[in-house]
């Protein structure tokens, strides 16, 4: 009862937290709308004083666009104006925010959640990704499927003390009480990126507990550029307050050694002609995209297209983990920059202080049950927390 008390008080504390931000600056996050800068006019695309292609400002992709192409749209890149008609009255009418039974431990989760919904008009293309042409990507290896198995595996296991929830028992979150699963003291099988049926150490809760989910390459959120003579810094406002801060040296400087290993990886640039050409290597193996880890080879490129419009086209490259290559392209916006401010520091308060009241919630539960005062805390659903959500019924992914 501590430990779940402690809980409710942490996500009270980043409820507030959340509104307080939303009140004093205008970040667009989710639910707000973002606000584009005046109307794009035709010529060519601004130089910086010192002669570069100027790449500065707030940018997103104001478009709702899937990652890969659904079956439903096989062998169609674009959309036609009618069909992104049809499609944004479709997903206007989805409801992004469910009410579940008052006063309930879900129901005040998915007020939090709604904060940072929102709906985009559909996008020209029917993926983000454009090469392979089919608009999907690549199968993992059978080495990367095999780490993924091993995982499951894992976390099932120590899942298996419990049994699914049912919807009237008020007392259960996620699984009935059980017996200890044997396997709970053991290590994952690598480091483990997602919950696990523990909460002795940080490392037992998701990167998104822990402020970490942030990975690179992004699809998502806003992007603030700022430039000066041989260095582009891009500030990424990603959501939920998984921002964070990449300098990226563009004075033909070398990759740092190789053992030295960075959770967004090394980055350099180079311009050739109008486009930020940038190389990223050295990738953490506690950094995880996808399967993909330190063998990831990131490509990018930046091109101003125009006054308000700067294409994004980025190649994923790692053999342990694709059959081959694959790559995304977007178009971002340029974004008010009175309207829409970014301010440098991330806000994440799951990991300032939802995190520490998880553990110190868990070790109220250990105290507790060695006063035989409460369940054991080693057969309690400590890993999917509540019933799992419906599938999305958007209809750009079905």
């Amino acid at each position: 009862m501590a430990r779940r008390f402690l809980g409710v008080i942490a996500l009270a504390t980043v409820f507030l937290a959340a509104i307080v931000l939303l009140k004093l600056a205008p970040v667009p996050v989710g639910g707000q709308a973002s606000k584009p800068a005046a109307t794009a006019v035709k010529g060519p695309a601004p130089k910086t004083p010192w002669g570069e292609p100027d790449l500065q400002g707030i940018w997103t992709d104001i478009y709702e666009t899937p990652l890969q192409r659904s079956p439903l749209h096989a062998g169609k890149e674009f959309f036609t104006d009618e069909e992104r008609a049809a499609l944004d009255a479709q997903r206007a009418a989805i409801d992004l925010r469910p009410r579940q039974q008052k006063g309930t431990e879900r129901d005040v989760a998915g007020a939090y959640n709604a904060v940072f919904m929102s709906v985009r008009p559909t996008g020209r293309r029917t993926s983000l990704v454009v090469d392979p042409p089919d608009g999907r990507i690549p199968p993992v290896t059978p080495e990367v499927q095999k780490a993924v198995d091993a995982e499951r595996e894992y976390r099932l296991a120590l899942l298996q003390a419990t049994t699914t929830c049912k919807n009237q028992d008020p007392g259960c979150r996620g699984g009935r009480y059980g017996p200890p699963s044997p396997r709970r003291a053991e290590q994952p099988p690598r480091y483990s990126t997602g919950n696990i049926n523990r909460v002795d150490n940080p490392e037992d809760r998701s990167m998104s507990e822990r402020c970490m989910a942030a990975v690179l390459p992004d699809f998502g959120g806003f992007r603030r550029i700022v430039q000066s003579p041989g260095t582009v810094a891009i500030f990424y406002d990603v959501g939920q307050g998984q921002g964070w801060q990449r300098n990226i040296p563009v004075n033909g400087s070398p990759h740092l050694p190789g053992h030295i290993r960075l959770r967004f990886g090394d980055s350099r640039g180079r311009w050739e002609g109008e486009t930020l050409f940038v190389d990223v290597t050295n990738f953490s193996p506690k950094s995880d995209f996808m399967g993909s880890r330190e063998n990831r080879h990131v490509i990018e490129r930046w091109t101003r297209t125009g006054p308000n419009t700067l294409e994004y086209a980025v190649t994923v490259d790692d053999a342990k983990t694709w059959t081959k290559p694959w790559s995304v392209k977007q178009e971002y916006t340029r974004q008010d920059e009175q309207a829409n401010r970014i301010y440098y520091e991330p806000r994440c308060h799951e990991g300032n202080y939802g995190l520490a009241a998880v553990l110190a919630g868990g070790r109220v539960a250990d105290k507790a049950f060695a006063e035989g005062q409460g369940p054991n805390p080693a057969a309690i659903d400590n890993a999917t927390g509540m019933q799992a959500p419906d599938e999305s019924a958007d209809p750009l992914t079905r």
